[in-house]
């Protein structure tokens, strides 16, 4: 089941009313954050198991 262009739209309508402008702001960031170190990290342990293997 996917969801179109208008579905999307609906949802995200909602998630504005429901919550407001400021506390999505506030979400996207820390999700943006989180993501971003999620990422680092992953990147940081393959730097690391490639030290272990060379050594």
């Amino acid at each position: 089941m996917r969801l179109g262009i208008w579905e999307i739209v609906l949802i995200l309508l909602l998630a504005l009313v429901l919550f407001g402008g400021k506390k999505l702001e506030g979400v996207g960031k820390a999700l943006g954050k989180s993501i971003k170190d999620f990422k680092n990290e992953l990147s940081d342990d393959d730097k690391s198991e490639e030290k272990d293997e060379d050594k």
